[in-house]
């Protein structure tokens, strides 16, 4: 096994060699730092890059951020998914203006206490923002230390990742803790990766008990099982004259604070909405044509959506709902799925 005294050294080393290079890399500013951390919390890198560039081109700091509207805040975001890491980024931001002048917090604990964030991004802003000796244990991490170390705990138990995290402090360059957090997170990702990971070159090879146990894909151990659960959308895009309705989604679900087309939920599929279903939901007497169905996977949702037009007729207005012309629909954020049916005059 290695000594902990060599391990920051040939991981710092094999960094300085093999770092891609990243928007934010080399980055000092703490808020740019945890931005990028937020994007890449469920978000690969080649995605997340122009997402970060756009997002910091419009909000360059927390000042502008905090005082954004949320629904702008969201409008950016569209299209990156787990939109309640961009409200809760809003919420922080407010958080920072309110109780620290504005000056993002420069130590582990006050970070810790801002909306949304946990201890892994606290430890990647404390250390790589300000130096300070926080381990940053992300599922690359975690990957990286079982392999090296041969732990075969479950990960997704919480004693696990503090024994690891326990462990990474020992290993840790105390005088470059930010270098050899990205060291591990880059090890992680480009090298040691959950599938094929390129053994061969890895600085590691020689001490590393997985590979010599050959248990490369045994390691990490993870028991947790995400319970998936179905549901099926019908959505209807009511279309008169050069106007639309829209409703937003307020309650604590999915797509919170977004915009969509008037809904209905059911609790199985069907080919066909009836016109009871139709009554109670307030659609009236429409007479709905199917256009589309598409399937939606998100990590503990997969969703049936079916999306239908109806022409020169507009149901009483809800709560919520708007009614808006087609031009500017352009204006509101909407999930992702819905970029198909956003000119809904294509469909008459």
């Amino acid at each position: 096994m290695i000594a902990t005294s060599i391990f920051s050294k040939i991981a710092l080393d094999w960094f300085g060699e093999n770092q891609r290079q990243l928007p934010w890399r080399g980055e000092t500013n703490p808020y740019k730092i945890w931005v990028s951390e937020i994007i890449l919390q469920q978000t690969r890198v080649n995605q997340g890059w122009d997402y970060y560039l756009r997002f910091i081109d419009r909000f360059p700091d927390v000042k502008s951020l905090a005082a954004a509207p949320l629904q702008e805040v969201l409008h950016v975001w569209q299209g990156l998914g787990y939109y309640t890491r961009a409200r809760n980024m809003h919420t922080a931001a407010q958080q920072i203006m309110q109780e620290y002048r504005g000056v993002f917090p420069d130590n582990y604990l006050e970070i810790r206490k801002l909306k949304g964030v946990g201890n892994y991004t606290a430890a990647a802003v404390a250390s790589i923002a300000f130096s300070l000796p926080y381990p940053a244990v992300d599922g690359n991490v975690l990957r990286v230390i079982t392999r090296i170390f041969g732990i075969y705990d479950d990960i997704a138990q919480l004693k696990t990742v503090q024994k690891i995290t326990h462990l990474c402090e020992t290993l840790m360059d105390k005088e470059n803790p930010g270098g050899f957090n990205q060291a591990l997170m880059e090890l992680g990702a480009i090298q040691c990766t959950p599938k094929n990971p390129n053994c061969e070159t890895c600085p590691f090879a020689n001490q590393c008990v997985a590979l010599e146990k050959d248990q490369i894909d045994t390691l990490p151990i993870k028991s947790l099982k995400i319970k998936v659960k179905e549901r099926f959308f019908h959505f209807f895009i009511f279309i008169k004259e050069d106007k639309t309705m829209i409703e937003q989604r307020t309650t604590n679900d999915i797509w919170k604070n977004l915009f969509q087309f008037p809904m209905i939920e059911t609790d199985s599929a069907c080919e066909k909405i009836s016109k009871k279903s139709l009554l109670l939901s307030g659609f009236g007497n429409s007479k709905p044509v199917f256009l589309k169905e598409v399937k939606h996977k998100l990590t503990h949702q997969h969703l049936t959506i079916r999306f239908y037009v109806v022409s020169d007729y507009f149901p009483e207005i809800k709560k919520n709902w708007l009614t808006v012309s087609m031009e500017d629909l352009e204006r509101y954020p909407f999930p992702i799925i819905f970029s198909y049916f956003r000119h809904p005059k294509k469909f008459l």
